[in-house]
């Protein structure tokens, strides 16, 4: 469903990705880790096509499309949807109906949706005004649970949440993911989704997302390429040991 192929791309007169590969199936769920300025926001902010990141070689395909230099819109259109680390405050918008534009021409029950990420509060406020780290992760996963897209990326979902909302969002996410994180075995969690299709690439530092949304596989970032995959697991259980030390000198 997503494939990119020799990504390479350019920030001004940067270039922070230098030959990326990466396939995600339907259904799977990918961790992407990686020390600071490796790329990883980057890489994320190039899939949904921002053009301050520019492609200079490789391409991108998502569900056999082409998609390497599509406006961002398009993407979205097409089932691309992200969870910014540290989206804008947009004053004058308020949440209510920022939601109802995510939804497009979608039935959504806005007030339904809000309660389940304790939202509801929030529906007439301008969207992240005043919003407490915990509060501006919820209307992030909000405007998700309203758009539906089929690949979800999600940059830091736990950064800057403390502990009284961190399970939400995990399980919000998980959620979303068509995931149960609930410490089911891999048998039991594809039985409770025979069908799955959502696809998800999930950048984390701390690793507790791992607590809560089962992951298939985990990528190490790092100066701009991917420097080793796996279990997500053993390779978070390596950086907390080691650091990216050993995943540096796979690479060597």
């Amino acid at each position: 469903m997503l494939r990119i192929e020799g990504l390479q791309v350019r920030l001004g007169d940067r270039e922070i990705l230098k030959g990326v590969d990466l396939e995600i199936h339907e259904g799977e769920v990918h961790i992407l880790f990686g020390p600071n300025g490796s790329g990883k926001t980057s890489l994320l902010m190039t899939l949904m096509g921002y053009p301050q990141y520019r492609v200079t070689a490789g391409k991108i395909m998502f569900k056999g499309i082409d998609i390497t230099h599509m406006p961002v819109h398009e993407r979205a259109r097409l089932g691309m949807g992200m969870s910014y680390q540290r989206p804008p405050t947009i004053h004058g918008l308020k949440t209510r109906d920022m939601i109802s534009i995510c939804a497009g021409n979608g039935e959504q029950d806005v007030e339904a949706l809000a309660s389940q990420v304790n939202m509801a509060d929030f529906l007439n406020r301008d969207l992240n005004a005043g919003f407490s780290g915990g509060e501006i992760k919820r209307s992030e996963l909000l405007q998700l649970m309203a758009q539906n897209p089929d690949l979800l990326l999600f940059d830091e979902p736990e950064s800057g949440v403390d502990m009284e909302n961190i399970a939400l969002i995990g399980n919000t996410i998980a959620s979303l993911l068509e995931r149960s994180s609930t410490g089911l075995n891999d048998t039991c969690r594809k039985r409770s989704h025979p069908g799955r299709r959502k696809m998800g690439l999930i950048i984390t530092h701390t690793g507790y997302i791992l607590n809560y949304v089962p992951a298939d596989r985990g990528q190490v970032l790092f100066d701009g390429v991917i420097a080793c995959r796996g279990n997500p697991q053993e390779i978070f259980q390596t950086i907390s040991r080691s650091g990216y030390k050993e995943c540096i000198e796979c690479m060597m």
